[in-house]
């Protein structure tokens, strides 16, 4: 893996003129929403590509500056200042370039995520990190039902694989992970059922031509979900004596592809993932945390609570657009950390602070009742909050990163808010 500093200010558009750049109008919006969420990945290259110390990346931001058909180039800049221009510093740490190589050159920007996750894949296993994994995988719909108002589990099953002497081997699928998602294939569904419809309307055809029954082109296309992908999170996995079982909670709420698919799915289907993607958690291990989650995002919350590896319990800020839906939380057990008494506490010691908003929790107005209900409560619950996770909508994401960091006092590595999923 190729990594050059690009060694100074005055130099850099020398430097920069031996790559090729990409004539791409999208390429500023792509650069500004790694910047934003991928501050961790970014962090990750430069201290698995180049060398840069631990103690050196403890007092820097990065951000990609250009995207070129080679490579990105990723610069250092003072820790908490979003925008380095404004950032008057004169030790030499900061405001330097690197260049980060790609595996393989792109010709167009279609081509990024793949070099991308190439980039990362190679970076979390140089640091020993869990990574992004394209794996198909194949689970069986056993049942599903309501949990809640308006969320729906799926019971899904996975056979376990066998070796030549036929003992039951270990499956990729992982029961001891706390927000571990996987891309679904929506397509794979309604293309299984359009092909089904054809072999009954055939089966009905009473003589007349197969070909006059069968789904042609433009009608395949009439049944292709809006979205032919979906992220899901693994709710929970458990090895059972005959194979996998899996749970995967889906949030139904209005006309959506995935609500669409989920509610659809009957037992005995087969549902397709194609990439999987280990949720970043590891910075709650220690102090007072908050979970800041919508319906989107429970899953995770849940899964990360009954898997609780840290002393202190969170505080969990719950919204639904519905009352109905607060009830997710009821049954979720946390696993106290070696350090709780258990024994007085019980399992379910961490506190729900519910958000009923009645309409689509999304928009930086979200953001702002947030950002107030915790003021509130932390003037009737003093607590000293430590670390932060969430994972909302957007434009609710972006609005609140900052809130936090200026109400809490924190860095923005112990400030992770991720975005779920996208107001259209």
């Amino acid at each position: 893996m190729t990594n050059l500093l690009l060694a100074t200010t005055e130099n850099t558009d020398n430097q920069n003129s031996q790559y090729t750049p990409l004539n791409d109008p999208e390429i500023a919006g792509v650069v500004a929403h790694i910047n934003e969420e991928h501050l961790d990945e970014l962090l990750g290259f430069l201290s698995a590509f180049t060398s840069l110390s631990t103690a050196e990346l403890d007092l820097v931001d990065a951000q990609i500056t250009d995207i070129y058909a080679e490579g990105i180039a990723i610069q250092t800049c003072p820790k908490g200042v979003e925008n380095q221009s404004t950032a008057a510093q004169n030790s030499s740490l900061y405001n330097q370039t690197f260049f980060i190589a790609f595996a393989a050159p792109i010709s167009q920007l279609d081509d990024l995520q793949a070099q991308y996750i190439l980039l990362k894949q190679r970076a979390d296993k140089k640091l020993g990190k869990k990574t992004i994994k394209l794996t198909k995988q194949v689970f069986e719909v056993q049942n599903s039902y309501r949990i809640s108002k308006n969320m729906l589990r799926l019971e899904l099953s996975m056979p376990s694989l066998s070796d030549v002497k036929g003992a039951k081997s270990s499956t990729s699928v992982p029961t001891n992970e706390a927000g571990y998602a996987y891309l679904f294939d929506l397509e794979h569904n309604a293309m299984t059922n359009a092909l089904i419809t054809d072999s009954t309307d055939d089966n009905k055809a009473n003589g007349n031509k197969a070909s006059d029954y069968k789904t042609n082109g433009s009608d395949k296309e009439n049944v292709r979900p809006a979205r032919p992908h979906c992220y899901y999170t693994l709710r929970k996995a458990w090895q059972a004596d005959d194979g996998i079982r899996a749970w995967v909670d889906v949030f139904l709420h209005g006309d959506t592809p995935g609500g669409n698919w989920a509610a659809a799915l009957q037992a005995g289907e087969t549902v397709v993932t194609k990439r999987e993607f280990p949720e970043k958690v590891e910075h709650l291990r220690d102090g007072q945390a908050v979970l800041i989650v919508d319906e989107t995002s429970m899953p995770t919350a849940a899964r990360l609570l009954e898997l609780w590896n840290n002393p202190t319990p969170p505080l969990v800020i719950c919204m639904t657009q519905d009352a109905g839906d607060q009830s997710y939380f009821d049954t979720v057990k946390m696993r106290s950390g070696l350090d709780c008494d258990t024994e007085n506490n019980g399992n379910n010691y961490f506190t729900v602070l519910p958000i009923v908003t009645n309409q689509p929790n999304s928009g930086a107005e979200l953001a702002t009742l947030i950002d107030r209900e915790l003021g509130d409560y932390l003037t009737n619950n003093p607590l000293q909050i430590n670390k932060v996770w969430g994972a909302l909508e957007a434009n609710t994401a972006k609005a609140l990163r900052p809130l936090l960091k200026d109400r809490l006092e924190l860095s923005r590595t112990d400030v992770v808010v991720k975005v779920y999923w996208r107001q259209d």
